[in-house]
């Protein structure tokens, strides 16, 4: 198993358009209207409209004529009927507000022989909705880490970076997100420079005591001191399988512990990869949540 700990810029566009709110708009006549209000649902993700997926321009050349939504709720296909409403200025709108991709910085945690990859250690969720998101598929990118917000308690922090989303920047390809954290494919032979060949642990192997992680906060891949303090040896269904503690005065002092943008530090213990840094506890950011490396390659 190779092992990583170098941030990566993440693109993920939807399975469909994501529907983060509805709202009011004010029509020709300056009258406040809700053309979404009981018809769809935050959360909800637009497959088609009239039998075509270019929302907007569907939108945009409508005269006022309902038009049919393919929508997926909760895992199942429903069709709603909406009508645009004419503005003020003489456009059409649902009156809705949606996403159809993300983007963002996280640290990948291993590469497997064949070239699979995973990273976060958890899913990737809608900022607004707090659902995880549906994704049709995404890409993955070199990142470089800028600067620090130092964590302190009920604040977390968070590895500031930029991501190069140009052509030869892309080193992999997303396929899934799930509880777990995100998965694909690595572009052969690129970023593997950094990586680490060693083997993966069991959570039987697993004991409370010194630990490390690696990261990248920076000034390149280090790693550094933790603690394991607790372990749940029966956690299957969840990425908060044991509690780690930051103890690398060097790292502590640099981002007051875990920060944003850690998730997927690669965890070691005795010279084998057992698993990944998941989540900060907001009230103390020395300490944290991580994912048995078993869970994560499932």
């Amino acid at each position: 198993m190779l092992v990583s700990g170098s941030p990566v810029g993440i693109y993920m566009e939807t399975k469909g358009i994501l529907v983060i709110d509805s709202g009011e708009i004010t029509d020709r006549d300056g009258i406040r209207r809700t053309p979404a209000e009981h018809i769809i649902q935050s959360g909800d993700y637009i497959c088609e409209i009239d039998g075509k997926v270019q929302l907007m321009q569907l939108v945009r050349e409508n005269q006022g004529e309902p038009m049919e939504l393919q929508v997926i709720r909760h895992q199942e296909t429903i069709k709603l009927e909406m009508t645009p409403v004419e503005t003020e200025d003489g456009s059409y709108k649902l009156g809705i507000w949606v996403r159809d991709n993300i983007q963002g910085i996280g640290t990948l945690t291993y590469v497997e022989p064949n070239g699979t990859f995973g990273a976060l250690g958890h899913g990737i969720s809608d900022a607004d909705t707090g659902e995880r998101l549906e994704i049709s598929d995404g890409d993955l990118y070199r990142a470089d880490i800028l600067s620090i917000r130092k964590g302190t308690a009920g604040t977390p922090g968070e590895l500031r970076g930029v991501i190069n989303y140009r052509e030869e920047n892309r080193i992999g390809t997303i396929c899934g997100n799930s509880q777990y954290g995100i998965r694909g494919q690595m572009e052969h032979g690129k970023y593997t420079e950094s990586m680490k060949k060693i083997p993966t642990g069991l959570k039987q192997e697993i004991q409370t005591g010194k630990a490390e992680i690696r990261c990248d906060i920076g000034d390149g891949i280090q790693e550094y001191q933790c603690e394991i303090l607790e372990i749940d040896s029966n956690a299957r269904d969840t990425n908060k399988c044991f509690v780690l503690r930051i103890t690398d005065d060097d790292l502590l002092s640099r981002t007051g512990g875990i920060v944003q943008g850690m998730s997927g530090s690669p965890v070691l213990q005795n010279g084998k990869l057992i698993g990944a840094i998941t989540h900060v506890f907001v009230n103390d950011p020395t300490k944290g949540y991580g994912i048995f490396i078993e869970n994560m390659m499932e």
